[in-house]
C-alpha cells in the first residue's frame, strides 16, 4: 500500500507526455485505448486543446477487438484518417490494455509506413510511467528520424542553441517559454529551435546546425543524447530563468554540462558565506527546472536548498543533498521537518502546518487548476 495515493494526485502519464511533446509538429498521434487516456489528456493535461488544433486520435479499442487481437481495424482507421489529413508523421501510443495484450506496435508502425508512405513510429508507453518518460522518447524519435545536418560540422553558426524539453506540462503557456528564449537572446544567443512549443517540425529538422543544445527540462535529455550521438553536438542542462540566464549563458560558452548542480555543490562547501540563512528551502518538482531554481535561490538569497523529485528519471540530474521520492507516503515523510516549501499547491495538505508554503503550480501535477494564478 506504500504506492497508493490518498491525498495528492499522481503526475501526468507517459501517454499524455507523448501527445504533449508532439502536439505542434503536424503529425498524427494515435492512442490505442478504449477512450480513457484521451479524455484525461484533453480535459486535464493539455492546455492548448481548445485554442490550437492537433491530430490527436483515440482508437476506440473495444473489448472484443482487444481479446481477438483485431489489429486490422486499428490499421484501417489510421490509414483512412491519414488519407484525409495528410500528417507529417504517425506516432502510435500504447495504453495499458494493448500493452498487457502484447500488441506489436513497432510492427504496426512499419506496416503503416510501408502502406501509407508516411514516416511512422511507436513510442513504448504503457500508462504506468510518468510524462518525462513518454515525452522524452517521443523527442528522441524526432531527433533520430527527422533532424538532418544542413551544414558540414564546424560550419555551424556561432552562439546558436536549441532548447530541448519545453512543453506546457512543465512550463505552462507559450509566453513563459518565450521569456526563457528572450533571456538567452539578451545574452547574445540565437535560438534555432524550441522542442517543442512555438516551432514546427521544419524548424526542428534544422536542429543539427546548432553549436550547442540546452536541456531546459528532463524531457529533453534523451533528444540531447541522440543529437550528440548523431552530430556530436554538446549539451548543457539547466533552465535560463531571468536571474540565472547569465550563468546558463556562461555554461553554454564553456560547455559546462550541469551548472546548477556544480554551483550548488560549490556553495555547499563554501563555509565562507557567513550570511547563509538558518532555514532550508525544500523544492518539489521536475529535476532540471527545480534544481535550476534551487541554484538561483542559493545564489541570490543564501538559503540552502533541498530538492525532492517525485519523477522517475533523476540520474545525474539532482545533487547529493537532494532526494528522489517514490509515492505519497515517502513524500510526506520527507516533508515532515520542512521549514520552507516551494511546490504545487496540491502538495500543501501533506506539508507541516507550521511551514512557510510558496505556490509554484505544475501543470503535469495539478492540470489547469491554477493556470490563472500569477
Amino acid at each position: 500500500m506504500r504506492q497508493s495515493y490518498r491525498i495528492i494526485p499522481i503526475y501526468t502519464s507517459d501517454v499524455s507526455g507523448v501527445c504533449s511533446a508532439l502536439y505542434e509538429l503536424g503529425g498524427m498521434v494515435v492512442m490505442h485505448d478504449p477512450s480513457g487516456c484521451n479524455s484525461t489528456y484533453n480535459t486535464h493535461d493539455e492546455i492548448r486543446w481548445y485554442d490550437q488544433d492537433s491530430l490527436i486520435f483515440i482508437s476506440g479499442l473495444t473489448e472484443i477487438d482487444a481479446v481477438m487481437g483485431n489489429d486490422e481495424k486499428f490499421l484501417s482507421d489510421i490509414k483512412e484518417a491519414a488519407r484525409e489529413f495528410h500528417p507529417k508523421f504517425i506516432a502510435l501510443v500504447s495504453s495499458p490494455i494493448p500493452f498487457m495484450n502484447g500488441t506489436d506496435f513497432p510492427a504496426l508502425a512499419k506496416v503503416l509506413e510501408i502502406e501509407t508512405g508516411i514516416p511512422s513510429f511507436a513510442v513504448p508507453t504503457n500508462g504506468m510511467h510518468d510524462y518525462v518518460y513518454g515525452a522524452g522518447i517521443a523527442f528522441e524519435e524526432i531527433a533520430k528520424r527527422f533532424v538532418t545536418e544542413k551544414e558540414a560540422r564546424g560550419n555551424y553558426a556561432k552562439r546558436t542553441v536549441n532548447l530541448l524539453g519545453a512543453t506546457p506540462l512543465d512550463f505552462g503557456p507559450f509566453p513563459r517559454v518565450e521569456e526563457l528564449k528572450n533571456n538567452l537572446e539578451k545574452c547574445g544567443w540565437e535560438i534555432l529551435s524550441t522542442w517543442a512549443m512555438g516551432d514546427s517540425l521544419e524548424d526542428l529538422v534544422k536542429a543539427g546546425n546548432a553549436e550547442i543544445n540546452l536541456v531546459v527540462s528532463s524531457v529533453g535529455l534523451r533528444a540531447a543524447k541522440a543529437l550528440k550521438e548523431k552530430f556530436g553536438t554538446p549539451y548543457v542542462i539547466g533552465t535560463p530563468y531571468k536571474e540565472y540566464a547569465e550563468r546558463i549563458s556562461e555554461a553554454l560558452e564553456k560547455k559546462i554540462p550541469m551548472p546548477a548542480l556544480e554551483d550548488r555543490k560549490e556553495w555547499e562547501k563554501n563555509t565562507a558565506i557567513e550570511d547563509w540563512k538558518s532555514q532550508i528551502v525544500t523544492l518539489i518538482g521536475e529535476p532540471v527546472t527545480t534544481t535550476s531554481l534551487a541554484a538561483l535561490i542559493e545564489k541570490e538569497y543564501h538559503y540552502k536548498t533541498k530538492v525532492l523529485c517525485p519523477l522517475e528519471e533523476t540520474d545525474g540530474l539532482i545533487g547529493s543533498q537532494d532526494l528522489k521520492v517514490s509515492g505519497e507516503e515517502e513524500m510526506e515523510n520527507a516533508l515532515k521537518n520542512a521549514q520552507i516549501v516551494v511546490a504545487d499547491p496540491l502538495y500543501r495538505p501533506i506539508c507541516p502546518v507550521e511551514c512557510e508554503f510558496y505556490e509554484r503550480a505544475h501543470i503535469a501535477f495539478s492540470g489547469r487548476m491554477f493556470l490563472k494564478n500569477k
